[in-house]
């Protein structure tokens, strides 16, 4: 009688994604760095404050729900070009080469988007990088629990400012996702700039470019994209002062501004505003400004393109190979554009 006993078998713990947080290697001089940006902005004679300062834990939560308002077409829009066109995506990356791509995720939030392409792109490492950390922190945990064999570093960064990216990135087939036309918040200039950097072999950067695009249309579908029934962007827009208040310990009262969007033509782009219902004072240490009422502080410019006017300026920026896939409507587009 074999009397040995029969020893449940032991459950592995579960993956756990590397994070890299460069957004906070230096706070002292991140935080010295937004002073100095948030007090120039506010000082100038059109005042402005970098849409990137949107995005604490509130913010990106407010985002979030932004994403799921009837409105926002944008996200809903994206991810059903995603889902009808994945198969010719991945083929398109296996045509230059790559079919275990590094996926490097710029502004990846709660890392949805990427979730939904992982399984047709198969990445060999996957990399979320995002300004809210905490919050990108808990996205990428969440998402090693649904692909726990896949290799995950979260970065911390604010790539606006710079992109280099850590050495514990994989060198070999890097595939840069920029998706929901976040690269409509740079200027012309900026944008291509900033692509130029993502393409340069100088840079050892990118084999390819996945992004998305949002395309011109009519005001009235642009406006309430950015000026929903329900007031969430208001609330989102109102929230920056919020984190302004606590980055430059300024005494912004949100109940005395007003959320604006509007349509300008002449530059191809939505713009977002906070108006000043009264005259009013803000102060900061060492510095203070006067708003008249009706006076504006700049907080978003979400350029809008053709197809035409992307492929364009892709090919200046020197990616060489440009496919493109659209919705029916052709409201939105995504670019696959390789060096």
């Amino acid at each position: 009688m074999n009397l040995a006993l029969k020893l449940p078998a032991l459950a592995l713990p579960p993956a756990s994604p590397q994070f890299i947080n460069r957004y906070s290697q230096s706070s002292q001089g991140q935080a010295q760095s937004a002073v100095r940006e948030l007090a120039e902005g506010l000082s100038a004679a059109a005042a402005s404050v970098s849409p990137k300062y949107f995005y604490n834990a509130l913010g990106s939560k407010l985002f979030e729900a932004i994403t799921r308002l009837d409105e926002y077409y944008p996200t809903r829009t994206e991810a059903g070009i995603f889902e009808a066109a994945h198969t010719q995506i991945a083929g398109a990356l296996a045509e230059a080469g790559i079919t275990h791509p590094c996926l490097i995720d710029l502004g990846a939030g709660n890392c949805a988007k990427a979730s939904r392409l992982i399984p047709h792109l198969q990445p060999r490492q996957y990399v979320p990088v995002d300004i809210s950390v905490d919050f990108l922190r808990d996205a990428a945990e969440q998402l090693q629990s649904s692909f726990p064999a896949l290799d995950i570093i979260g970065v911390g960064m604010d790539f606006s400012a710079g992109l280099v990216l850590p050495p514990e990135v994989q060198q070999r087939d890097r595939v840069f996702f920029y998706p929901g036309s976040s690269l409509g918040n740079f200027s012309t200039e900026q944008a291509l700039a900033f692509l130029q950097h993502i393409a340069d072999p100088a840079q050892g950067q990118a084999r390819g470019l996945l992004l998305g695009i949002d395309l011109v249309k009519d005001k009235a579908t642009l406006e309430a994209a950015y000026d929903d029934a329900l007031g969430v962007t208001a609330a989102f827009n109102k929230n920056l002062l919020r984190h302004v208040n606590t980055l430059l310990g300024a005494d912004f009262d949100v109940r005395q501004w007003r959320h604006l969007a509007l349509f300008n033509e002449a530059e191809s782009r939505i713009e977002m505003h906070l108006q000043a219902q009264r005259n009013l004072t803000v102060r900061w240490p060492g510095g203070e400004r006067v708003f008249r009422g009706g006076e504006r502080i700049h907080t978003e410019s979400s350029y809008k393109y053709t197809v035409a006017s992307m492929s364009a300026l892709l090919r200046r920026a020197g990616f060489t190979r440009i496919s493109y896939w659209t919705d029916p409507e052709d409201w939105f587009a995504v670019f696959w554009a390789s060096v």
